[in-house]
């Protein structure tokens, strides 16, 4: 059975076609800095690696695209659309309504859009994937795996927020979580590393999205993203946790209407609000030439992070793993150096020579003092949502 997934993020879409059970991947690539002048397309398969730069201007092309290249007569993988069972998509925000994977129909696919709102930069092009494919695979079986749905363990205490309760009961205002597939993913093959069932980990989920979560023998039990996606770490184009008092001083004093106020926090702060970029490999090399601004969105970054590991490893009375992951928390050894600076009372110290390594494989940098493992697992989100996708539809 061939499972395409389709993983469309803020500025980015990641695909990767699975062959199920087996778990044998026939292609993948990434088409990532979506709406920038020097939008990047990988793709690879067996017989065909190559990357090039294109103009694509917004998700539609780019999801276009990548059709295109699995069924090229030189470069795919597929002869027609039908060799395609089903298509799992990945679906930022599922609200109270989903709280596990679902066959996509018309009334899935309107809860996904009225949702809009809280998730803007994700669930319109995650819908818009939805559609793409629809056209492209018509015989293929469309389905949702929800990154809310991991968090449906996080306990009432963690997720209320202390409003009135008819917002909780009637609106259903409360913490959601978000990368929960990545976290998913990522804990278990941790999990697997320590060698036991009763574990406590701190997941660390770095793109140009970013979210932690505090997991519990398995279960995520609280996080850092919210009701929306702009809470808690900064990101490349969100502000992360912010004094609601900054909300109304924009409205009320500067004039700003509500939806100027979200484009603000969505895409127009976080690390490009502080330096003009939103590409943290950008950020990275300005602030090696002495940069003063990317060097203090680097320390703002990394502060932020340190008050979350603290944070959770209190709730959870211990950690055993801190796991970096996501394009960020895979590769920026820099990034990861100075979260782990100076954390040597909660048992987390850095190998430094271990830490400079680039891989693709999982791996531990902690050094032998360290009594916390300290993990580097590249994330897969596209094969978790075609396991799921697979285990819905046999």
């Amino acid at each position: 059975m061939k499972i395409l997934v389709i993983n469309s993020g803020s500025s980015s879409i990641k695909y990767q076609l699975i062959a199920l059970p087996e778990n044998k991947i026939l292609c993948k690539g990434l088409v990532e800095r979506i709406g920038e002048k020097n939008t990047e397309v990988h793709y690879s398969s067996d017989s065909h690696n190559f990357d090039e730069i294109l103009d694509i201007p917004n998700h539609q092309i780019g999801l276009e695209k990548i059709a295109n290249l699995l069924l090229d007569t030189d470069k795919g993988v597929l002869k027609t659309a039908d060799e395609i069972t089903a298509v799992g998509h990945r679906v930022v925000h599922g609200g109270s309504v989903f709280a596990k994977t679902t066959l996509i129909n018309d009334a899935v696919k309107k809860v996904i859009k009225a949702l809009y709102s809280i998730a803007p930069l994700h669930n319109p092009p995650n819908l818009m994937g939805i559609e793409v494919a629809e056209k492209v695979f018509p015989n293929a079986q469309q389905v949702a795996v929800f990154d809310t749905a991991f968090h449906q363990t996080i306990p009432e205490v963690a997720h209320r927020f202390a409003i009135p309760n008819e917002l909780y009961e009637k609106e259903h205002i409360q913490v959601y979580g978000f990368h929960g597939t990545s976290h998913q993913y990522v804990s278990k093959k941790a999990i697997e590393i320590l060698g036991k069932e009763n574990t406590k980990i701190i997941s660390i989920h770095l793109g140009n999205g970013c979210s932690m979560t505090a997991i519990k023998d398995g279960k995520s039990i609280d996080t850092s993203l919210g009701f929306g996606t702009m809470n808690g770490l900064m990101m490349g184009t969100r502000s992360g946790d912010l004094d609601q008092s900054v909300v109304l001083f924009l409205e009320q004093h500067l004039g700003y209407t509500s939806q100027e106020v979200t484009t603000l926090l969505q895409k127009k702060s976080g690390m490009l609000g502080i330096t003009g970029m939103s590409d943290l490999r950008d950020i990275e090399e300005a602030a090696e030439k002495g940069e003063k601004m990317p060097q203090l969105a680097l320390a703002m970054n990394a502060y932020r992070i340190k008050k979350y590991i603290g944070s959770y490893a209190t709730i959870m009375n211990g950690l055993d793993a801190l796991i970096f992951t996501a394009g960020i928390g895979e590769n920026s050894d820099v990034v990861r150096k100075m979260v782990c600076s100076n954390l040597d009372f909660l048992g987390i110290s850095l190998d430094l020579d271990k830490n400079q390594v680039r891989s693709k494989e999982i791996r531990a940098i902690e050094n032998s003092e360290s009594k916390v493992k300290i993990l580097v697992i590249p994330t897969n989100e596209e094969l978790e949502i075609a396991e799921q996708t697979y285990k819905l539809i046999v």
